[in-house]
């Protein structure tokens, strides 16, 4: 809490520093200030000729194809780009779904397996009970 209070002291010393110097118009040495280019005709506008007027058109067009071509390619390799990251996602999807459906499937082969198995047991064994009893019944009742 300190430290902060402390930092906020500075920062509103450095600021009420700034915001002084600028009243006071102490020149700053940043960027130089820029200047109009000097007029190189009297006039104060210089004529160009259509062939100057034509060559400059044509690398305008030039360069402003060059920056279409360009700006073209790039969407396109970024809606690639895009296209085949979403078709990774969809195949890790994919995988993921087809890995859950064999573990599924392999839990329910071995469900039946063991429904089976135990159905095997369980018929069995009631078979020689049912037996033991029929046996101990008739037993019973002939003595």
């Amino acid at each position: 809490m300190r430290k902060n209070k402390l930092r906020l002291k500075r920062c509103g010393k450095i600021l009420s520093t700034v915001i002084l110097l600028t009243f006071l118009k102490i020149p700053m040495y940043a960027e130089p200030l820029t200047e109009p280019p000097p007029n190189l005709t009297g006039s104060g506008t210089r004529l160009y000729s259509d062939l100057e007027i034509d060559l400059l058109i044509e690398e305008i067009t030039e360069a402003a194809h060059e920056a279409i071509e360009q700006a073209a390619s790039e969407a396109a390799r970024a809606a690639m780009l895009a296209s085949l990251d979403r078709e990774v996602a969809a195949l890790r999807e994919a995988q993921r779904w087809r890995r859950e459906a064999e573990t599924r499937q392999q839990t329910i082969t071995e469900i039946k397996k063991a429904g089976i198995k135990n159905g095997v047991i369980v018929g069995s064994i009631c078979c020689i009970l049912g037996l033991a009893l029929g046996v101990g019944g008739t037993l019973a009742i002939s003595k």
